[in-house]
């Protein structure tokens, strides 16, 4: 079942949240101008590392998180999250979020298409 469901075209990116996680987001859609991202990398599943506060949303620890979040280091992160599926990371200079993370199986070409400076995702 999917979380999320991204698109993009040449001036934006558009991340539609589907089912109950437009509820946990408390959003539908976010788009953001591709002139606010700043690199993306596609790694290969979960993140283990501390996202920070969660403001809103839901955590079921190890198979979920959906929200926003801030990072004690002010890392401001809207997250949808599912084990076992790659994870995109979109790091943004943008008013709302810092870092968009969510879970698709396109993430490595998604990355590929919207890093800015080198063109390549990566996997950790």
């Amino acid at each position: 079942m999917a979380m999320v469901r991204i698109l993009q075209n040449p001036a934006r990116l558009h991340i539609a949240f589907e089912g109950w996680e437009r509820y946990m987001s408390l959003r539908s859609m976010v788009e953001v101008p591709l002139g606010d991202v700043t690199g993306a990398i596609s790694e290969l599943g979960w993140t283990s590392e501390v996202l920070g506060w969660r403001k809103f949303g839901l955590v079921v620890s190890g198979f979920v998180k959906v929200g926003t979040f801030t990072h004690p280091n002010g890392t401001r992160r809207l997250v949808a999250m599912r084990r076992n599926v790659a994870l995109l990371r979109v790091r943004l200079e943008h008013p709302e979020f810092d870092e968009i993370l969510v879970s698709t199986p396109d993430a490595p070409s998604l990355a590929n298409a919207l890093d800015p400076v080198t063109g390549l995702s990566s996997s950790s």
